[in-house]
């Protein structure tokens, strides 16, 4: 791995998501939504491991992250970017590999591997193009994130973190790659943001194995062969 200082995986987590309520402790093979991706995550090669929530979130989101050996950062409700900004400068760390907490079968193989790329080229900004949706991570220097934070994001831009930075090709080094072929199905989705989200899922991890986090693409051969 590139050294380019302290990376750390920041996974993003509130509980009162519109779509569907408390979608992250809601229950997937028999372990919450939150723990798979604590699970998935745990298997990035970074030294730190924390999760950025908000204040109404953090009592029943802390005990989970903390049994999985995570740190957790309590900040801004709707400025995500100030709650990243304010938990990167707390950890003295560089490069964020940024998740959310509605994604549990994020690839770690492919965090990992981003991470490779994005470090050695010294991007601003990484993100895989033609994924499923919900198997990837984006990577963010945390010096780009100090200067979105320094000037004059809008709301948009503060409750998602990095558009600020892809928005503006010309001020950021921008790494947009198409995934590798074997994860190319950008038709597919293994993200939690409705009540139908969770039930396909469920069938998912029941057919493949609830005892163990699926492989990327076993996931996409099954979605392939169960298309909604």
């Amino acid at each position: 791995m590139v050294n380019k200082g302290i990376s750390a995986v920041f996974l993003q987590v509130r509980l009162d998501s519109t779509r569907l309520p408390r979608k992250a402790l809601a229950n997937l093979g028999g372990k919450s939504v939150l723990e798979h991706c604590l699970s998935a995550l745990s298997r990035v090669g970074t030294p730190l491991q924390i999760v950025v929530t908000e204040p109404a979130s953090f009592n029943e989101v802390c005990p989970l992250a903390e049994a999985a050996g995570w740190k957790v950062f309590s900040g801004s409700k709707d400025n995500v970017l100030d709650r990243f900004v304010q938990a990167a400068r707390k950890y003295k760390c560089q490069t964020i590999i940024r998740a959310t907490a509605d994604n549990p079968l994020v690839s770690a193989f492919l965090a990992n591997t981003l991470l490779e790329e994005h470090l050695r080229a010294d991007m601003d900004y990484s993100g895989y193009l033609e994924g499923p949706e919900g198997s990837g991570v984006e990577i963010l220097r945390v010096g780009a994130l100090e200067a979105a934070w320094g000037s004059t994001p809008d709301a948009y831009e503060c409750e998602h973190v990095s558009p600020y930075l892809y928005r503006r090709p010309g001020t950021f080094r921008i790494h947009r790659p198409v995934i590798p072929d074997q994860f190319r199905y950008p038709q597919g989705r293994i993200t939690v943001d409705t009540a139908d989200d969770l039930i396909y899922l469920n069938r998912m991890w029941k057919a493949l194995d609830p005892q163990t986090p699926p492989q990327l693409e076993e996931v996409i051969n099954w979605l392939k062969e169960n298309p909604r």
